[in-house]
Protein backbone atom coordinates (compact mmCIF):
# COMPACT_ATOMS: atom_id res chain seq x y z
CA UNK A 1 0.00 0.00 0.00
CA UNK A 2 1.47 3.18 -1.55
CA UNK A 3 1.59 5.96 1.32
CA UNK A 4 -1.27 8.27 -0.29
CA UNK A 5 -3.45 5.02 -0.19
CA UNK A 6 -2.61 4.74 3.47
CA UNK A 7 -3.05 8.43 4.33
CA UNK A 8 -6.89 8.07 2.67
CA UNK A 9 -7.46 5.29 4.39
CA UNK A 10 -6.45 6.46 8.23
CA UNK A 11 -8.28 10.21 7.28
CA UNK A 12 -11.76 8.05 6.57
CA UNK A 13 -11.22 6.22 9.83
CA UNK A 14 -10.84 9.08 11.88
CA UNK A 15 -13.67 10.59 10.49
CA UNK A 16 -15.85 7.49 10.82
CA UNK A 17 -14.42 7.37 14.21
CA UNK A 18 -15.54 11.22 14.96
CA UNK A 19 -19.13 10.33 13.84
CA UNK A 20 -19.37 7.50 15.55
CA UNK A 21 -22.62 7.54 18.33
CA UNK A 22 -23.02 11.41 16.92
CA UNK A 23 -26.51 11.72 15.96
CA UNK A 24 -26.02 15.78 15.29
CA UNK A 25 -25.46 14.33 11.44
CA UNK A 26 -29.18 13.84 12.11
CA UNK A 27 -30.80 17.43 10.22
CA UNK A 28 -34.21 18.35 9.49
CA UNK A 29 -35.51 18.27 5.42
CA UNK A 30 -34.77 21.55 3.62
CA UNK A 31 -37.37 24.08 4.52
CA UNK A 32 -37.62 23.24 8.39
CA UNK A 33 -35.88 23.85 11.43
CA UNK A 34 -36.80 20.78 13.73
CA UNK A 35 -38.14 17.26 12.88
CA UNK A 36 -38.56 14.14 14.32
CA UNK A 37 -36.27 11.23 13.41
CA UNK A 38 -37.16 7.82 13.95
CA UNK A 39 -35.33 4.27 13.61
CA UNK A 40 -38.44 2.09 13.10
CA UNK A 41 -38.54 -1.63 12.91
CA UNK A 42 -41.99 -2.71 11.52
CA UNK A 43 -42.50 -5.98 13.36
CA UNK A 44 -41.40 -4.27 16.76
CA UNK A 45 -44.17 -4.05 18.80
CA UNK A 46 -43.22 -0.97 20.62
CA UNK A 47 -42.84 0.85 17.29
CA UNK A 48 -46.55 0.42 16.82
CA UNK A 49 -47.24 1.72 20.15
CA UNK A 50 -44.95 5.10 19.17
CA UNK A 51 -46.52 5.13 16.04
CA UNK A 52 -49.52 7.24 17.14
CA UNK A 53 -47.64 9.22 19.37
CA UNK A 54 -45.34 10.55 16.96
CA UNK A 55 -48.12 10.80 14.27
CA UNK A 56 -49.99 12.86 16.96
CA UNK A 57 -46.86 15.12 17.27
CA UNK A 58 -45.88 15.78 13.80
CA UNK A 59 -50.00 16.89 13.13
CA UNK A 60 -49.40 19.16 16.32
CA UNK A 61 -46.83 20.67 15.00
CA UNK A 62 -46.69 20.20 11.88
CA UNK A 63 -43.19 19.02 11.49
CA UNK A 64 -42.01 15.85 9.29
CA UNK A 65 -41.63 12.65 11.14
CA UNK A 66 -37.92 11.29 9.10
CA UNK A 67 -37.99 7.15 9.61
CA UNK A 68 -35.03 5.48 8.91
CA UNK A 69 -35.56 1.52 8.45
CA UNK A 70 -33.70 -0.62 11.36
CA UNK A 71 -35.15 -4.22 10.89
CA UNK A 72 -33.84 -6.06 13.81
CA UNK A 73 -32.26 -9.06 13.13
CA UNK A 74 -34.18 -11.27 15.15
CA UNK A 75 -37.56 -9.91 13.88
CA UNK A 76 -38.19 -12.67 10.69
CA UNK A 77 -40.40 -10.57 8.51
CA UNK A 78 -38.76 -7.37 9.27
CA UNK A 79 -36.76 -6.78 6.51
CA UNK A 80 -39.30 -7.72 3.81
CA UNK A 81 -42.03 -5.57 5.07
CA UNK A 82 -39.39 -2.42 4.94
CA UNK A 83 -38.79 -3.68 1.38
CA UNK A 84 -42.39 -3.79 0.72
CA UNK A 85 -43.33 -0.38 2.42
CA UNK A 86 -40.44 1.05 0.24
CA UNK A 87 -42.51 -0.71 -2.93
CA UNK A 88 -45.48 0.90 -1.64
CA UNK A 89 -43.73 4.54 -1.32
CA UNK A 90 -42.40 4.25 -4.94
CA UNK A 91 -46.20 4.95 -5.92
CA UNK A 92 -47.01 7.36 -3.09
CA UNK A 93 -45.19 8.25 0.41
CA UNK A 94 -48.72 8.64 1.45
CA UNK A 95 -49.51 5.19 0.61
CA UNK A 96 -46.09 3.65 1.85
CA UNK A 97 -47.30 5.35 5.58
CA UNK A 98 -50.42 3.91 4.98
CA UNK A 99 -49.00 0.44 4.97
CA UNK A 100 -46.43 0.82 7.94
CA UNK A 101 -49.06 1.64 9.66
CA UNK A 102 -51.31 -1.56 8.26
CA UNK A 103 -48.14 -3.47 9.32
CA UNK A 104 -48.19 -1.54 13.08
CA UNK A 105 -52.03 -2.82 13.40
CA UNK A 106 -51.83 -6.15 12.21
CA UNK A 107 -49.36 -6.88 14.66
CA UNK A 108 -50.04 -9.87 17.04
CA UNK A 109 -52.66 -8.75 19.73
CA UNK A 110 -53.78 -5.87 17.40
CA UNK A 111 -56.42 -6.30 14.56
CA UNK A 112 -57.23 -9.73 12.87
CA UNK A 113 -55.29 -11.29 11.34
CA UNK A 114 -52.19 -11.32 12.75
CA UNK A 115 -49.04 -11.14 10.35
CA UNK A 116 -46.71 -13.67 12.34
CA UNK A 117 -44.34 -14.64 9.39
CA UNK A 118 -43.03 -13.87 5.97
CA UNK A 119 -46.06 -15.75 4.28
CA UNK A 120 -48.85 -14.01 6.56
CA UNK A 121 -46.85 -10.62 5.53
CA UNK A 122 -47.20 -11.52 1.93
CA UNK A 123 -50.60 -12.18 1.80
CA UNK A 124 -51.68 -9.00 3.94
CA UNK A 125 -49.18 -7.01 1.45
CA UNK A 126 -51.55 -8.52 -1.28
CA UNK A 127 -54.45 -7.48 0.41
CA UNK A 128 -53.25 -3.86 0.93
CA UNK A 129 -52.80 -3.47 -2.78
CA UNK A 130 -55.77 -4.44 -3.67
CA UNK A 131 -57.76 -1.98 -1.29
CA UNK A 132 -55.91 0.21 -2.73
CA UNK A 133 -56.77 -1.06 -5.88
CA UNK A 134 -53.13 -1.70 -7.02
CA UNK A 135 -51.40 -5.15 -8.67
CA UNK A 136 -48.65 -6.11 -6.04
CA UNK A 137 -45.86 -7.84 -8.58
CA UNK A 138 -44.20 -11.06 -7.92
CA UNK A 139 -40.76 -9.19 -6.94
CA UNK A 140 -41.15 -6.25 -5.61
CA UNK A 141 -37.54 -5.43 -5.82
CA UNK A 142 -35.83 -7.37 -8.36
CA UNK A 143 -32.45 -5.44 -8.60
CA UNK A 144 -32.01 -4.72 -5.03
CA UNK A 145 -32.62 -1.36 -5.28
CA UNK A 146 -34.96 -0.97 -2.42
CA UNK A 147 -32.99 -3.42 0.07
CA UNK A 148 -29.69 -1.39 -0.49
CA UNK A 149 -31.39 2.34 0.60
CA UNK A 150 -32.39 0.06 4.02
CA UNK A 151 -28.91 -1.17 3.86
CA UNK A 152 -27.87 2.74 4.07
CA UNK A 153 -30.37 2.86 6.87
CA UNK A 154 -28.91 1.09 9.06
CA UNK A 155 -25.18 1.68 8.42
CA UNK A 156 -26.53 4.83 9.29
CA UNK A 157 -28.31 3.78 12.61
CA UNK A 158 -25.05 1.87 13.53
CA UNK A 159 -22.59 4.75 12.72
CA UNK A 160 -24.59 6.53 15.34
CA UNK A 161 -25.32 3.79 17.76
CA UNK A 162 -28.75 2.73 17.30
CA UNK A 163 -29.18 -0.54 19.36
CA UNK A 164 -33.12 -0.74 19.53
CA UNK A 165 -36.34 0.18 18.07
CA UNK A 166 -37.87 2.53 18.28
CA UNK A 167 -34.98 5.14 18.68
CA UNK A 168 -36.41 8.68 18.27
CA UNK A 169 -34.98 11.89 18.11
CA UNK A 170 -36.23 15.59 17.62
CA UNK A 171 -33.40 17.50 16.12
CA UNK A 172 -32.58 20.83 14.94
CA UNK A 173 -30.71 22.58 12.28
CA UNK A 174 -28.72 24.16 15.04
CA UNK A 175 -24.91 24.44 14.60
CA UNK A 176 -24.22 25.31 17.89
CA UNK A 177 -25.14 23.90 21.26
CA UNK A 178 -27.35 20.28 20.88
CA UNK A 179 -28.83 20.31 17.60
CA UNK A 180 -30.98 16.77 19.02
CA UNK A 181 -32.27 14.85 21.77
CA UNK A 182 -33.16 11.44 22.16
CA UNK A 183 -37.10 10.89 23.41
CA UNK A 184 -36.39 8.21 25.92
CA UNK A 185 -39.43 8.99 27.73
CA UNK A 186 -42.76 9.34 25.57
CA UNK A 187 -44.32 11.32 27.58
CA UNK A 188 -41.67 13.99 27.76
CA UNK A 189 -42.01 14.16 23.92
CA UNK A 190 -43.80 17.53 23.49
CA UNK A 191 -41.88 19.11 26.13
CA UNK A 192 -38.76 18.19 24.50
CA UNK A 193 -39.95 19.57 21.04
CA UNK A 194 -41.14 22.80 22.70
CA UNK A 195 -37.90 23.26 23.84
CA UNK A 196 -35.93 22.24 20.68
CA UNK A 197 -38.46 24.59 18.80
CA UNK A 198 -37.25 27.55 20.91
CA UNK A 199 -34.09 26.95 20.77
CA UNK A 200 -33.88 26.52 17.35
CA UNK A 201 -35.69 30.10 17.10
CA UNK A 202 -38.71 28.92 15.81
CA UNK A 203 -40.78 25.85 13.83
CA UNK A 204 -43.96 25.55 11.12
CA UNK A 205 -46.30 25.77 14.22
CA UNK A 206 -46.98 27.20 17.62
CA UNK A 207 -47.05 25.17 20.49
CA UNK A 208 -48.56 21.99 20.88
CA UNK A 209 -51.58 23.32 22.96
CA UNK A 210 -53.12 25.73 20.78
CA UNK A 211 -52.65 23.54 17.80
CA UNK A 212 -54.90 20.93 15.98
CA UNK A 213 -54.34 17.75 16.96
CA UNK A 214 -57.39 16.39 15.00
CA UNK A 215 -56.61 12.89 12.80
CA UNK A 216 -57.76 13.23 8.92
Amino acid sequence: MNKIAFLIISILAMVAAANAGDPSQLKPPKGFKVALVEFVDLQCPDCANAAPVLDDARRTYKIPLVRYDFPLQKHNWARQAAILARFFDTKSRKIGDEFRDYCFQHQPGHLPPAITNPADLQQQAQKFAAQKQMALPLMVDPDGKLEAKINQDVALGDAIGVTHTPTIYVVSNKATGQPFVEVVDRNNLFQQIDEMIAAAGGASSGPHETSPKKKP
